[in-house]
C-alpha cells in the first residue's frame, strides 16, 4: 500500500505507529492525551497511521481474511447470487471486476461532468460490501447460506467488533484535535451507517507523496496492525486539519510475480472498514478546527448527501448505463 504524504519536509517519510495498549478504562487523562496527540499528529501530517494493540483480536483478523479468500475463491456464478444493486444509491453485495470505476478525486462538489469523466476508467478489483442488518437505507445483499455456510454469521460479528474498535479511535481523535468532549464524534455515529468491505485485487496498495507529485510512499503490511487513514469527509469536517491522503494500488515488485499460469501477480486481499455518521447529521466545521485565522472552508452538508455525491463518481446510474 502507498499514500501521498502531506506537509512533512523531505522524502524519507514512514507511516507512523500508534500504540493503544494503554488506552483502557481507567487510563489516566495524561496517558490518553499522549496516545491521542500521536494519533492526531500522524493524521495531520501523513494522513495514514498503523494502529497496534487495538481491540480486534489477532485470531479474529486472521479468520476474517480466511473467510474473504473463501468468498472470492467461489465460482463466479456463485458470487453473482449476491450482486451489487444497479446504480450508486445502495452499496452492498458483490461487485465484479469492472463494475466499479476508479475515482481519485478529492473534490466535494456535485459536478456531473467530473463524475462522468471519473466513471470512464473501470477498476479491476472485485469486492463485497457488508453493513448493518438494521439499516434500511442500505439493505445487505447476502449470499444464500448454502453457498458459503457460516459466512454471514462471522461477518456480522466482525462488523460489530470493528465498530467497537472504531469507537475507541473516534474518542482518541476527538481528544487529539483539542475537543474537551471525547464523545464528540460518537454523538454523530450509531454504527449502523458503517461499511465492511472485502476486497480482492492483484496489485498492492500505495500512497502518493504530496511533497513530490506522482511519488508514492510505501505502506507495507504490518502483521495484525490496522492501517488507519482519514477519509475525505473527515478532512472536510476538520477544516483540512486532518489530511485525506491520495492513495493507490500498484503492481508488486518483479520478484513478487508468479511464473507459469499465474505470471502477473499473486492475489491481494484487503478488508477496509468505513465509519460513517448518521445520514441526517449536519456535518459542519468542528469547533476546535476554526478560529479567526482559520475560517470555515466548507458549507454544511449531511452524510446522506455527501455519500450519494461521491458514490455517483464510482457507479453509473442504470439510466446512464443504458444510453
Amino acid at each position: 500500500m502507498g499514500f501521498q504524504q502531506h506537509g512533512v519536509a523531505g522524502h524519507n517519510v514512514e507511516v507512523p505507529v500508534v500504540d493503544f495498549a494503554k488506552w483502557r478504562t481507567g487510563s489516566s487523562r495524561e496517558e490518553k492525551q499522549k496516545i491521542a496527540s500521536e494519533l492526531a499528529n500522524a493524521c495531520q501530517t501523513v494522513g495514514f497511521v498503523y494502529v497496534i494493540n487495538h481491540l480486534i483480536p489477532h485470531d479474529l483478523l486472521d479468520d476474517a481474511f480466511t473467510w474473504s479468500r473463501k468468498l472470492f475463491n467461489l465460482k463466479q456464478e456463485e458470487k453473482m447470487l449476491a450482486p451489487h444493486p444497479p446504480g450508486h444509491v445502495v452499496h452492498r453485495g458483490y461487485s465484479w471486476p469492472g463494475l466499479e470505476k476508479v475515482s481519485n478525486s478529492m473534490g466535494d462538489e456535485n459536478d456531473p461532468d467530473l463524475a462522468k469523466k471519473l466513471r470512464q476508467v473501470s477498476d479491476i478489483k472485485e469486492s463485497y460490501e457488508i453493513g448493518s442488518d438494521n439499516y434500511p437505507d442500505q439493505p445487505n445483499v447476502w449470499l444464500p447460506d448454502h453457498v458459503l455456510p457460516g459466512f454471514r454469521d462471522f461477518m456480522t460479528g466482525f462488523y460489530w467488533k470493528s465498530w467497537e474498535n472504531a469507537k475507541m479511535i473516534l474518542k482518541a481523535m476527538a481528544i487529539g484535535i483539542g475537543l474537551d468532549d471525547e464523545d464528540y464524534f460518537l454523538r454523530y455515529h450509531s454504527g449502523h451507517e458503517n461499511q465492511l468491505r472485502l476486497l480482492h485485487y492483484p496489485p498492492v496498495p500505495a500512497v502518493e507523496n504530496p511533497n513530490k507529485e506522482g511519488e508514492f510512499i510505501d505502506a507495507k503490511p504490518r502483521q495484525h496492525a490496522i492501517v488507519l487513514n482519514i477519509g475525505d469527509l473527515l478532512q472536510r469536517w476538520s477544516n483540512d486539519t486532518l489530511k485525506s491522503s491520495l492513495h493507490r494500488v500498484t503492481l508488486p515488485p518483479r520478484q513478487d510475480h508468479f511464473i507459469g499460469d499465474d505470471r502477473l501477480t499473486r492475489g491481494r486481499y484487503s478488508i477496509p472498514y468505513f465509519v460513517g455518521p448518521i445520514g441526517t447529521s449536519v456535518i459542519e466545521t468542528i469547533p476546535s478546527c476554526v478560529d479567526d485565522h482559520h475560517p470555515a472552508k466548507y458549507k454544511p452538508t449531511t452524510w446522506d448527501d455527501y455519500r450519494l455525491m461521491r458514490g455517483s463518481m464510482q457507479y453509473e446510474s442504470p439510466e446512464a448505463a443504458s444510453t
